[in-house]
């Protein structure tokens, strides 16, 4: 880096790179982040591409709309990106249930880049509590924000990691790596959430990677499972199905939560093959329920079993509605959810689409247009990308009444979310 290079444009670099994204992927986020009435405004791609260059090579200062725009995308306020102190005190973001605070000395760190500046000192065995303690907070901050507000701070925070890793000595390395597994595993999922396959998968990738550096079996059996959930996510359920069978090839080894995890997998697995065994989904889905009340580890990830309500049955009802066995999926999400809509939480929301999909298919066309529109509200608060593709499948269940008034209000509901 250029020692006369504005700070302004180190930072829209090193933000950048922080987050995975090629330039192109940078112009593609500047455009999602504009408004309506801006967008049709805004160059072509390769003009946006180019620009990008001229900032980040510090040619041109970003005026408007652009510093509002990177702002955006980033997560960031506009002082903090393009203000000359860089950002000073401390940086803060909603959990949903009070604020979290991070050191700017420490996230300065990784966000110059660890490439240009690499960890020095010896490192100590504290950090490793330092980020397991954060992450319960990220945990819950994912469940109400989604990944538009927390891929930066999690970005940030595991490209650290990466970088102590490297510096650090036997057994701190051990912990750094396992930290580093549930923050890899965790900025997949955000990815993921927000629609973002290609980083997702590389971010799975690296949890992977450092889950046999740490030769933990939980941990490496967890990132398993973590490669599954994407695969769910690409329709791919043999895939699905090696992953979790994977992730269990050490069963007498794991603890019970790792167990349900794969246990849960391999069976949401089988319910997207052809064949629908339903009798053997519920086995699967049995074993694990016997586990969930076994689950007494103190590893700070991979506790949506404890952290959702009725997690199995969550599961169950996901699955039937693949099954085809919409009846009993109807049944399962009434006693779950209920039979009004509450908050517009993200995992809320995802929940009321796959209730709404089930009674479309029943059908209850009224409930449905009810439960959706509730549903669909999350969408723009989360910047949920996997909300949106629930919402979409929708329709699909309920071609039986397209042509009413429910099902034209159901598709203008979809056509403005989804």
């Amino acid at each position: 880096m250029s020692d006369d290079l504005p700070a302004w444009a180190a930072r829209l670099r090193a933000e950048r790179r922080n987050r995975l994204w090629s330039q192109r992927e940078m112009a593609r986020r500047l455009v999602e982040a504009a408004d309506e009435d801006i967008r049709p405004r805004l160059p072509s791609r390769e003009t946006m591409i180019r620009r990008i260059k001229a900032y980040e090579a510090g040619q041109n200062r970003p005026g408007d709309p652009y510093r509002v725009l990177y702002a955006r995308a980033f997560g960031l306020g506009e002082a903090e990106l393009f203000g000359e102190a860089g950002g000073s005190g401390t940086r803060q973001a909603a959990d949903g249930l009070g604020v979290y605070r991070q050191r700017d000395d420490i996230l300065d760190m990784s966000r110059t880049g660890a490439v240009n500046h690499p960890h020095q000192a010896p490192v100590a065995p504290e950090l490793v509590m330092y980020f397991l303690e954060q992450l319960p907070g990220h945990y819950k901050a994912d469940m109400w924000l989604g990944p538009r507000h927390l891929i930066p701070t999690v970005a940030t925070q595991a490209e650290l990691i990466k970088e102590l890793v490297q510096a650090a000595d036997v057994p701190v390395r051990r912990g750094l790596l396992g930290a580093g597994v549930a923050y890899a595993a965790l900025l997949g999922w955000l990815y993921q959430d927000a629609g973002d396959v290609a980083r997702s998968r590389a971010w799975r990738a690296v949890a992977l990677d450092m889950a046999h550096r740490s030769q933990d079996p939980q941990l490496i059996s967890y990132a398993l499972t973590n490669k599954a959930m994407l695969a769910i996510d690409l329709d791919t359920g043999h895939m699905v199905v090696d992953y979790a069978e994977a992730a269990l090839a050490d069963e007498s080894k794991l603890c019970p939560k790792v167990r349900v995890l794969a246990l849960v997998h391999k069976a949401l697995g089988h319910s997207m093959l052809p064949e629908k065994n339903k009798d053997l989904v519920d086995r699967l889905l049995d074993q694990a329920a016997v586990l969930v009340d076994r689950v007494d580890d103190e590893y700070s990830w991979g506790n949506a079993c404890r952290r959702t309500l009725r997690y199995i049955d969550v599961q169950r009802a996901t699955a039937y509605l693949r099954l085809g066995a919409y009846r009993e999926a109807a049944a399962l999400w009434d006693s779950i959810l209920g039979v009004a809509p509450g908050s517009a939480r993200r995992d809320n929301g995802v929940f009321w689409a796959r209730q709404a999909a089930a009674l479309a298919a029943v059908p209850e066309p009224e409930r449905v247009v009810g439960i959706a529109s509730v549903a669909a509200s999350a969408v723009k608060v989360t910047g949920s990308v996997r909300l949106r593709k629930e919402l979409k499948t929708i329709p699909r269940y309920a071609t039986a009444w397209a042509g009413t008034a429910s099902g034209r209000d159901l598709a203008d509901i979809v056509r403005q979310y989804g």
